[in-house]
């Protein structure tokens, strides 16, 4: 008996953000002990923050990439909670930050068994090599996302930019795993 809905989780959004202003990453390495700045091994420096539980890499181009959100809103709000710790800690950022969402990373149970080679001769592009990965990995042109399909029912979808897209992809192909008959249930 087929699961009425799959059962979707956003694991992670990351969004770049920008400043428009360059940033003094030693400034604020020596305002906020808590950041971790290592400049010989890596060029940004790595604010932490704990609602929501997020990092946010800095570049001293005024550029941001924020990762670790549940959501969309989550993320945004995480940057404008950065950018407002910097300026409440003396750090001038002139103007509030400007943000981007690049990818949404999600986690599904289809609640039922994938038939996964029938599905590596049915799906259009799609890959599935058992003995370099696990998983099929399928590539959806509408909305641009890539799933990652396993046979315990469970997928991974990444590559949207907005959540409906996630939803609208795990949807899409649950449908057409249903009509080709390869979900199994027990």
């Amino acid at each position: 008996m087929p699961q009425t809905k799959p059962i979707v989780s956003i694991e992670n959004v990351v969004a770049s953000a920008t400043v428009n202003q360059k940033m003094d990453l030693n400034e604020i390495t020596r305002k906020f002990a808590d950041v971790e700045y290592h400049p010989d091994q890596f060029p940004g420096l790595v604010f932490r923050i704990k609602s929501p539980k997020t990092a946010t890499l800095i570049f001293s181009s005024g550029k941001m990439v924020c990762t670790g959100a549940k959501s969309e809103t989550m993320s945004r709000n995480a940057v404008k909670s950065v950018v407002q710790k910097l300026r409440k800690g003396g750090i001038k950022v002139k103007k509030d930050a400007i943000v981007d969402i690049q990818n949404i990373v999600a986690s599904i149970n289809l609640g039922g068994r994938i038939h996964l080679e029938q599905a590596a001769r049915t799906l259009p592009r799609s890959m599935y090599e058992p003995e370099q990965f696990p998983g099929l990995i399928h590539r959806m042109v509408e909305p641009k996302t890539v799933i990652l399909l396993f046979s315990s029912g469970k997928l991974v979808c990444t590559g949207a930019k907005k959540e409906p897209d996630v939803y609208r992809s795990v949807n899409n192909l649950h449908s057409l795993l249903e009509e080709k008959k390869l979900m199994l249930y027990e």
